[in-house]
């Protein structure tokens, strides 16, 4: 399963309106030069934000566009869904209902509804305000909203990476039976 250029660079650019100031509307041309993304390309990307209710554009001198809600209150699975729409691994579990006419019979459908299950998780457990955080702390760059955007770790999202008990890793992730 690849994501598309879409949600990346749409992550890139919530995650430079999260850091813009607060109230301030941040022009796409300012995020095209920082983030050397095409301006053409990042005007495609806005208009699924906004009509997901993400963003929301401001006209004028002073315009541009600004996020709607908190950035500790948007999820990368949030933005993910505006940009790609479903992101389930396979096309039988897209919809609450699962209309397949071998979903009983089918031995594999476990295995793929788990996997779509960790996927939003770990998708809704992310915040643009982590996000936000990590890009201001890789690029070394001012973000004047990064200090007070995430101060704690994305929700168990570390733990993945980390031992089970280690600083910042809240949960036990090993699978089941394992010691």
């Amino acid at each position: 399963m690849r994501f598309s250029t879409k949600s990346r660079y749409g992550l890139r650019l919530m995650a430079e309106l999260a850091c813009a100031a607060p109230g301030r509307a941040t022009p796409l041309k300012e995020i095209s030069e920082r983030q050397q993304l095409s301006l053409k390309y990042l005007e495609q990307l806005v208009t699924p934000l906004a009509r997901a209710g993400l963003v929301k554009s401001e006209r004028g001198s002073q315009g541009g566009y600004r996020l709607v809600k908190d950035p500790a209150q948007t999820t990368a699975g949030e933005i993910i869904a505006a940009m790609e729409g479903s992101v389930a691994p396979i096309p039988c579990l897209e919809s609450e209902i699962n209309e397949c006419p071998l979903s009983g019979q089918c031995a594999t459908l476990p295995f793929w509804a788990g996997l779509d299950e960790v996927i939003n998780q770990y998708l809704d457990s992310v915040t643009l305000a982590d996000i936000a955080q990590s890009m201001a702390e890789s690029q070394g760059g001012p973000c004047s909203q990064a200090a007070k955007l995430s101060k704690h770790p994305p929700k168990s999202a570390g733990c993945k990476a980390q031992e089970p008990g280690a600083p910042g890793c809240t949960e036990d992730v090993r699978p089941a039976g394992v010691d």
